[in-house]
C-alpha cells in the first residue's frame, strides 16, 4: 500500500505546512519546488496526477468545477483536498490532513474529493 504524497499549490503552500508535514513523515511538495507557478489549474492538477500526489488547495470554487468535469470526461487525478482559507491554524490543517493519511490510501484517494473539514478530531 502506498503510502499518501501531496501537492500543496498557490493558494495553501506555505514553508511551514510543508515542514510540519515532512516533520510528521509525509511526503509533500509545492508548486514553487516544482516549478510550476502559474500553470492553470488544470495545468496543476494533472502535474499532480502525473507524479503520483494528492492535490491539496483553498481554491475549493474551481477545483470543485474542474474535479466534476474530469470525472465526466474520464480523465483520473490521484485526489484532491480542498479547504477554505485561513479556516484552520498550520496545526489544524496538519492534523486533519494526518488524520486523512492514516484512514485513507492512497489508491482510495484516487479520483476522489475530500473537504478537510470531514477530518476533524472525532
Amino acid at each position: 500500500m502506498a503510502p499518501m504524497r501531496f501537492y500543496l499549490d498557490e493558494d495553501c503552500q506555505s514553508l511551514a505546512l510543508q515542514k510540519a508535514l515532512q516533520a510528521h513523515g509525509i511526503d509533500v511538495t509545492t508548486v514553487n519546488q516544482a516549478g510550476t507557478g502559474g500553470d492553470d489549474d488544470e495545468s496543476q492538477l494533472q502535474y499532480a496526477a502525473n507524479d503520483g500526489r494528492i492535490f491539496v488547495s483553498n481554491n475549493a470554487a474551481d477545483f470543485c468545477v474542474i474535479h466534476q468535469a474530469w470525472a465526466e470526461a474520464g480523465r483520473t487525478h490521484c485526489g484532491i483536498v480542498l479547504f477554505p482559507q485561513q479556516q484552520y491554524s498550520i496545526g489544524d490543517t496538519v492534523r486533519r490532513l494526518l488524520r486523512l493519511s492514516q484512514t485513507l490510501t492512497a489508491q482510495d484517494m484516487c479520483n476522489r474529493l475530500e473537504w478537510l473539514s470531514g477530518w476533524g478530531e472525532g
